[in-house]
């Protein structure tokens, strides 16, 4: 059978994973599936538990019995979120063991409301690291000033982390600093880094919405620099990537045995609706990415993907949209703070929405057994 362009994708050198998790797409044998069909990892957040637990009813009986063993809200969440994980990892456990602890993650975010909070997100993701109890589990922590010193640690621990929210360059050059200083702590400590994997999620579609509305205020000459600043921005971003992961620093680390931390492009799927509907897939590709992709974006993939390097070390044309969009008074740094503290209010949003979501189907639950 003729492989198709996630196959395709991933011997040009960059990996599919999947955007979404849960208890049907599991139990129903939709993941092996999809794997079969070249799928390589999973993502998840807490907006995407929140839709999976609330918008059906694959985990009502669970939710009952573990309110009913005593469990707090809090406790059920964890409960039901780490099987999951648990699940997609054994499922995906093939796929790691084929690439070598490359491919067959499964990504589980620590507590968003702790993402200012160095000390706590790193008890709180050695916790979650010892319950999953998976070598094919990540644990995104996000980019934040206090996130990088929790990123730092846990990579020192042997812990695999997915370092998420990033938005800007600087994000990300803190980022794989973080990881860099790290994975030396660790080589240090007599730890097998061969072992350690990381990823560095950059969300992209959510620049351009954000920058297309500002330049929609603008004069209509600026049409030319429109749906362009987020593959911009990632241009730029691979180039440091390419840039730090060739260095001597950490040349000497890899013969160490430390893996790079590749870059991972996050929202994904197209919202404005002029554009390709893959277009964040087939301007990103890139040798030694993941790109991870909603179900909708990924069967749009498999139906008329086609693989062609899109981006590489050349980054003048990113350079001038860049610097096309000062003329205009938008500036990407200030538009990336805001999308980074929008996304972390988002995040705590869809968890606390998650934790009502697990209360009133306990109190539903409870008023059909009365």
């Amino acid at each position: 059978m003729a492989k198709n362009v996630a196959y395709e994708l991933a011997e040009f050198g960059q990996s599919v994973w999947l955007d979404n998790i849960n208890r049907a797409m599991i139990d129903s044998g939709k993941l092996k599936s999809m794997i079969g069909l070249g799928l390589r990892g999973m993502t998840s957040n807490p907006s995407i538990f929140d839709k999976a637990i609330s918008a059906s009813p694959d985990y009502d009986e669970e939710i009952l019995e573990l309110h009913q063993e005593g469990k707090t809200t809090f406790e059920i969440y964890d409960d039901l979120t780490v099987r999951d994980v648990q699940d997609a990892a054994d499922i995906l456990k093939d796929v790691y063991q084929e690439t070598k602890g490359l491919d067959g993650y499964v990504s589980l975010e620590v507590n968003p409301k702790l993402a200012f909070d160095t000390k706590q997100t790193i008890e709180e993701a050695k916790r979650l690291h010892k319950k999953v109890n998976r070598a094919n589990a990540m644990f995104k922590v996000p980019a934040t000033k206090e996130g990088f010193k929790a990123i730092e640690e846990l990579t020192a621990c042997g812990i695999n982390v997915n370092a998420t929210l990033i938005f800007s360059l600087e994000q990300y050059s803190s980022t794989a600093q973080s990881y860099m200083r790290g994975i030396k702590r660790f080589i240090e400590n007599k730890g097998n880094a061969s072992k350690v994997r990381s990823v560095a999620s950059v969300f992209v579609s959510r620049i351009d919405t954000v920058v297309d509305s500002l330049l929609d205020e603008k004069i209509s000459r600026v049409s030319s620099l429109k749906t362009k600043a987020a593959v911009a921005n990632s241009s730029l971003i691979y180039k440091k990537y390419l840039d730090i992961f060739s260095a001597t620093e950490f040349k000497r680390l890899k013969d160490e045995g430390a893996n790079a931390q590749r870059v991972l492009w996050g929202s994904t799927s197209t919202k404005n609706p002029s554009c390709s509907d893959i277009k964040y897939v087939t301007e990103l590709i890139a040798k030694g990415t993941v790109n991870t992709m909603p179900e909708n974006t990924w069967e749009a993939f498999l139906g008329h993907g086609k693989i062609k390097e899109a981006l590489s070390a050349d980054i003048e044309d990113a350079k001038m949209v860049i610097e096309g969009l000062k003329d205009f008074d938008v500036d990407i740094g200030i538009v990336c703070a805001k999308l980074l503290a929008d996304g972390v209010v988002a995040f705590e949003k869809s968890f606390e929405s998650l934790l009502h979501s697990i209360e009133e189907k306990v109190r539903n639950a409870k008023c059909v057994k009365v």
